[in-house]
Parts: C-alpha cells; structure tokens; sequence
C-alpha cells in the first residue's frame, strides 16, 4: 500500500537501563499505547508502524499492538537502520517520519509542523533542534535518503541510531534542525530511566483526566505550577545512547 507519509515508532522491550518501559502503565494503560495514540491525531501522517524486532522480547509489543489495531513489522534487534529500511520498503512513502518509544509526551502539531517544513522547503532531513525538551523528538527523512543510508552506512552508531548517517553527510543531502522559540533542552519528558518515568506518571495524572490530548504548552504551563517537578529526573545526561554508540564506532 503506497503511503507518503509513513511513520515509523521504533520500540522493543529489551532496554537496558528499563527494561519492559515500553508497556508499563500509565492510568491503567500501557505507556507505548498513549504515544500511539497521540500520534494518531495528526493531520500530516498517512500511516503509523509500529517497527519491533523479530527478539522473543518483543513478542508482547507485537501482541498489544494487534489487540489495538496498530501495525506492526519486525526485524532486527540491533541494526534499526535495516529495521527501518525493510519496513519502509512495504509501503513505499515518499517520507519517513522517525519516532522512538520512548516518548509519551509527543506532540502531533510539533510533527505536523516539522513534515510541514520537510515539504514546503523540499529539505531530505528535518529534525527537532537541541532547544525542544528531551522527549519530543522526532525526525523526517524522504525514502530516498533512507535508502542512501541503508546502501552506505557501516558504523554500530549508523546502524543503531537511524539517521546518523544523513546527519553526518550533509553535503549529500539538504539538512534543517526544526527550532523551539525558547532553548528548553534542559526538560527531560523522555523515558529512559525510573525517575523519567516518575516524571511522566505525574504529568499524565495532573493533566489526562481534564484533557486526555493535552499539548506541550499544556506541561509547560503546568510546570510553572510545580517546577519542583522538573528536578524529578533533571540530574540526568541527554543522548546518552547515542554517546555509547559513539564510542563503540571507534571499535570498527
């Protein structure tokens, strides 16, 4: 089925720093279920995929995802880039919008205005700045950077983390950051660790029950309320994945 705009949220259960994160709860509904559902209010994206690996692990996201009516693909556990690539290749979009599972926090209009941009500035890459909270981001491609990736990248942090490779090689495609108003990069709304997820439950239970799709500008609000919230999970390092993965480059 021909898609333009497809979009592909990463997740396995197997993290290291918190394993199962992906279906643990949050007001009696899996945490992966509540990005998903955020993400289906967009006005920009054709079709949303689930892209989990073909691991034992991983079994259970499959099942959740089919018992809600989401798609599904499996594939590699390691090499995500192969993951993404085979997946997209199903669909063939014109654009691949690349989200991680570990954002329940995730803003559909910030999505809609960054695909909004990839399209109006014909760009190969977009992808939220450093100045957004930790936990909104997400990144457009078209399928023929993806592709271009697929053929060429090699390093574990080219094929782990999926778009290192356009990042790296911006004389071959046209790259833009999509900027916040305000530098933010100090709010940690991502879940990697107990504490972030801490974090999350309580901004989920002072804000759900009154509006179920509330928007980032309704957690900024709430966190001029209780900025003692912040410090919650504020202690710790942004990208830390993807700093691991750096290091391991210099193996290869």
């Amino acid at each position: 089925m021909e898609s333009m705009i497809l979009a592909i949220l990463q997740a396995r259960f197997s993290s290291s720093r918190m394993p199962g994160k992906a279906l643990k709860l949050i007001m009696g509904k899996p945490m992966l279920l509540h990005q998903i559902e955020r993400l289906q209010y967009s006005q920009m994206i054709d079709k949303l995929v689930v892209a989990t690996s073909k691991d034992v692990s991983d079994d259970v996201i499959e099942k959740m995802c089919l018992d809600n009516g989401v798609e599904v693909f499996r594939g590699s556990l390691n090499n995500v880039l192969d993951r993404f690539y085979q997946c997209a290749k199903i669909y063939s979009p014109r654009y691949v919008v690349r989200l991680t599972g570990d954002c329940p926090l995730t803003d559909w209009q910030v999505i809609d205005n960054m695909i909004q941009r990839c399209l109006d500035m014909n760009l190969d890459y977009v992808a939220t700045s450093l100045r957004f909270p930790d936990g909104l981001d997400a990144e457009i491609m078209t399928i023929k950077a993806l592709i271009e990736s697929k053929r060429n990248a090699i390093l574990p942090s080219e094929l782990e983390h999926v778009t290192q490779y356009i990042k790296k090689n911006p004389d071959k495609f046209k790259n833009e950051y999509f900027d916040f108003d305000k530098d933010l990069a100090h709010l940690r709304w991502t879940v990697d660790e107990p504490e972030d997820f801490t974090f999350v439950q309580k901004v989920y239970q002072l804000l759900y029950k009154n509006n179920f799709l509330f928007l980032s500008d309704d957690i900024l609000q709430l966190l001029k309320r209780q900025p003692e919230l912040i410090k919650i999970n504020s202690h710790f390092i942004r990208n830390q994945g993807l700093e691991k993965s750096l290091k391991e480059d210099q193996n290869v």
